[in-house]
Formats: structure tokens, C-alpha cells, sequence
């Protein structure tokens, strides 16, 4: 399997500052060929990558007021080896966390999803956040966590992946959330999904059904939104102008593959 993906940001600097992307594609055992640059009006900025868990990547740049623009293609062939399982992971990713509020919903994810274990639980909670919430562009804020989106009933990806990690810790399943480049994905963007440790290994979920899992690329994982965000900064104020994201796979058997959403998926 061939993937080629990309992303183009164009941002305006108000006041220098440090800004922290995570966007590249992680790292695995895969063959990739990859290209990112950072440049400002005057020129190119240095990047500095910085290793994070589970093969993240992020590249710190130190930006000054004016116009930058990021741009990164990678071309990735073949699968990852799956990673260890850690034990501290099976722990961090049971507990509440700032977008993942478990602790909130504990009476009605025990209830609603009583007698359900493993691969049976997963299904459940996947199968209810795909009816009972509406995909709908800018239908959340983005400081709104899981409870918020059981409220209301409607949001993005990252809202449904929030939701459906939540139900999960909720019922003591660990999960965690996952930033990835979807291939087959419309609207083509970002991409936040849920994973689940299940039968002994981490596997992929994504209650939007937008888009195909077994073509994912990771980019990065964590807790919640707040350690998957393509874009972070700090000491400055930055206006994101424009922003395009493309994502394609070559498959052995041709086009893009399908997926009911029923198999258990690990993303690779």
C-alpha cells in the first residue's frame, strides 16, 4: 500500500512567537520519503523536530510577525509494525482527561452499554455515537469536550472521537484519540478518530464513518485534543488564513479500500 499525503498552511504572525506543528506523518516501520518546509516572507525558519510517544513527531519553529507558510508532502509505502503495548498507557488512557470528561458520564455509559465487554462494547459505543450524534461543521466550539457533544448532539470528527473515548474509559475500556490522514475522507481534512485497546492490542474506530480505516496514517495520539493539535503556539498571536490537506492511497487490489465499519482495524 502506497499513501501520499499533504498539508498547506498559510498563517499571519501578529507578534513572534513559538509554534509547535504536528503534522508529519509518525514514525513506524514503513518506508517514507517526506518534505517540510516553514517559511517566512523574508525567508526560511529553522525547524526543530521533537520525538514524542508513540512515534509522534512535532517541529518547533521560532516565527517572527509577518507572513509563513508551512508545507509538507510525505510518501509513505507498506505498513507500520504495531508498537509495544504499554502498561502505563493501559492506565493513563482509562482516566478522565480535559476534552475526555469519563467522569461525568459514568451513570449513563454503565447503564446504556450494561453487560457489554471488549469487541461487543466497542461496537455498541461506536454504533450509538454514529446515530445519535450529527456531523456537522462548526456545530461545536473548540473548547467543548464529551459531555458537550452528549448534550448537543452534534459536532466534528474530534467531537465524536471525544465521545466515543469517553464512553469507553467510562466502562473501563482504555482509548485514546488519534490524528490521522484519511484517504477516501470528505470534506478532505485532519482527521481525529478513537482507538481501543481490545483484545489485547489497540484498535481503530471512527464513529463519523467518513471515511475508510484500513488507509489511515498516523500522525499522532494522545489523550484528547490537546496532545493531537496540528497547530500549537505560545508568547505570540498567529490568524490562520488558509489551510488544504490532501491524502490518496494506491492499494494492491486498486482504488481506495472498503470498510462496514464492523471488523476490528488496527491502524498501521
Amino acid at each position: 500500500m502506497q499513501r501520499t499525503v499533504s498539508s498547506h498552511l498559510s498563517m499571519q504572525v501578529h507578534a513572534p512567537l513559538e509554534m509547535l506543528l504536528q503534522i508529519a506523518v509518525a514514525d513506524g516501520a514503513h518506508d517514507r520519503t517526506e518534505l517540510l518546509t516553514v517559511r517566512h516572507e523574508d525567508g526560511p525558519l529553522e525547524v526543530v523536530e521533537i520525538k514524542g510517544r508513540t512515534g509522534s513527531r512535532l517541529h518547533r519553529v521560532a516565527a517572527p510577525v509577518g507572513r509563513v507558510v508551512v508545507d509538507y508532502q510525505a510518501t509513505v509505502t507498506g505498513q507500520a509494525d504495531l508498537p509495544p503495548v504499554e502498561d502505563e498507557d493501559l492506565v493513563e488512557y482509562r482516566r478522565p482527561s480535559r476534552y475526555v470528561d469519563s467522569d461525568r458520564l459514568l451513570a449513563f455509559a454503565r447503564d446504556e452499554f450494561a453487560g457489554l465487554h471488549d469487541a461487543e462494547l466497542l461496537g455498541a459505543v461506536v454504533a450509538w455515537v454514529h446515530r445519535h450524534v450529527t456531523y456537522l461543521s462548526g456545530s461545536s466550539l473548540p473548547t467543548d469536550g464529551a459531555s458537550d457533544t452528549l448534550l448537543k448532539r452534534r459536532g466534528v470528527c474530534r467531537d465524536f472521537a471525544h465521545l466515543v473515548v469517553a464512553l469507553l474509559r467510562a466502562n473501563d475500556t482504555p482509548a485514546r484519540l488519534t490524528s490521522v490522514y484519511a484517504p477516501g475522507l470528505r470534506p478532505m481534512d485532519f482527521h481525529a478518530v478513537a482507538e481501543a485497546f481490545v483484545d489485547g492490542a489497540w484498535h481503530v474506530v471512527d464513529a463519523t464513518g467518513l471515511a475508510p480505516r484500513g488507509s489511515m496514517l498516523r500522525i499522532a495520539t494522545g489523550r484528547d485534543a490537546t496532545d493531537t493539535a496540528f497547530l500549537s503556539y505560545y508568547g505570540g498571536q498567529v490568524t490562520l488564513r488558509s489551510m488544504t490537506v490532501t491524502a490518496a492511497v494506491r492499494a494492491p487490489q486498486g482504488g481506495t479500500p472498503t470498510d462496514d465499519g464492523t471488523a476490528l482495524v488496527t491502524l498501521r
